[in-house]
């Protein structure tokens, strides 16, 4: 009788030793699941703009719209007016930003002088103390399209959102792009709107 409770008492001992290793690994794989989570978490958040905006390779996921196509750009030419870039990703956006252009309008300046073009641009808003905050797209409705001897073209505005300071100011551009024979829309020129040309 003695050997059968102490029987019982020993099943009852490995079994509670054997929750409580099963507890001890369980907690320890949340543990480590959890930082895992955080870790992924951090890494996210440490990812500047400039590195969001050069996350997007345009051979296998060009912008599918005119839209997209000055949402994007727009995204890069904030990127090149904050200031918070490595030369190497200055001319990572600059290549970027060429990408998007029409080749009529690439044709007008090698890669070199783009380069050095916009040098002297990000130089002069930072000695003016200018920043983009933020910019918005005409939406997909507000978008015209021609078709024209020029090609497939399509007109829609972009309003930039400056701070220069403590000074908000704001600067509307109208974009004219085209389709390319890869069905690709690029952009053909931009102009300020004739709203802010107009005294």
């Amino acid at each position: 009788m003695a050997k059968k409770k102490e029987e019982s008492q020993s099943a009852v001992k490995i079994f509670i030793i054997a929750l409580v290793m099963i507890g001890l690994v369980v907690g320890y794989y949340f543990h480590l699941s959890n930082k895992r989570v955080e870790a992924k978490e951090n890494n996210t958040k440490s990812l500047t703009e400039v590195d969001e905006v050069l996350l997007r390779n345009l051979d296998t996921d060009y912008p599918p719209s005119p839209k997209e196509v000055v949402k994007y750009y727009a995204a890069i030419t904030k990127c090149f007016y904050d200031g918070q870039f490595s030369d190497y990703q200055l001319q990572e956006l600059a290549s970027r930003s060429r990408d998007l252009l029409d080749d009529e309008l690439k044709a007008n300046q090698t890669d070199a002088e783009y380069l050095e073009s916009l040098k002297f641009d990000i130089s002069s808003y930072k000695d003016k103390d200018i920043k983009i905050s933020s910019y918005s797209v005409s939406s997909s409705v507000d978008v015209e399209y021609k078709t024209t001897e020029k090609g497939d073209l399509a007109m829609l505005y972009c309003l930039y959102n400056l701070r220069q300071g403590s000074t908000l100011m704001s600067s509307n551009h109208e974009f004219i792009l085209r389709k390319d024979e890869k069905g690709h829309w690029k952009i053909l020129g931009w102009a300020l709107a004739k709203d802010e040309n107009d005294d």
